[in-house]
């Protein structure tokens, strides 16, 4: 079984929806939590490239935030600003895409995939916290340094937990791919 024939499977949207669902309520996750894997999940459905479920993602996350803030989280990320997690998930959905060309796992080919997993992330980065900035009407008080000075702490944590999910993603493409092929080279007893 390769990643195409995997990735194909109908079964992937499910996966991709419960990991959302899961995981979105903690974004670095805690004792009790996983980190949320929302950027992972776009990257995820770019590789499965079926535009509807970008835009079925989109509304899914929006839901999970209200149904959030009626439970209690903090509505403090709501803004304006807001509007702009359709770009910073986007970028993550097209990276997707674009890394859903390769056809192996080789080394060479993951290595520009988890690549492209840290630039997309490192650019989701920047849209979602520079446009909070620009659109929350929360700091008026501080130049674009002084913020940036303020939000490169959360930069690791935010890169870290995508990596962590494309990299437990790959490992168990490989895994599946040695498996399928031990299970070829079998002969029977």
């Amino acid at each position: 079984m390769n990643i195409q024939t995997w990735l194909q499977a109908k079964y992937l949207p499910i996966a991709l929806i419960a990991l959302m669902v899961l995981t979105r309520f903690e974004h670095f996750g805690s004792a009790l939590h996983l980190p949320d894997a929302s950027l992972a999940v776009f990257f995820f459905a770019g590789l499965y490239r079926k535009k509807a479920l970008l835009l079925f993602l989109l509304a899914l996350a929006a839901l999970i935030d209200m149904a959030a803030i009626q439970n209690g989280t903090s509505s403090y990320c709501i803004s304006p600003a807001y509007v702009f997690l359709i770009p910073t998930y986007s970028v993550m959905f097209f990276a997707g895409q674009y890394c859903a060309k390769f056809k192996s796992l080789s080394l060479s080919s993951l290595s520009i995939q988890l690549s492209a997993v840290l630039v997309s992330a490192s650019v989701a980065f920047g849209i979602s916290n520079y446009s909070f900035y620009l659109f929350a009407g929360l700091f008026g008080d501080l130049t674009l340094s002084q913020y940036a000075g303020r939000v490169t702490q959360f930069y690791m944590p935010y890169v870290s937990s995508v990596l962590l999910y494309a990299g437990l993603f790959y490992a168990l493409m490989l895994l599946v791919k040695v498996i399928s092929a031990l299970k070829t080279n079998q002969k029977p007893a």
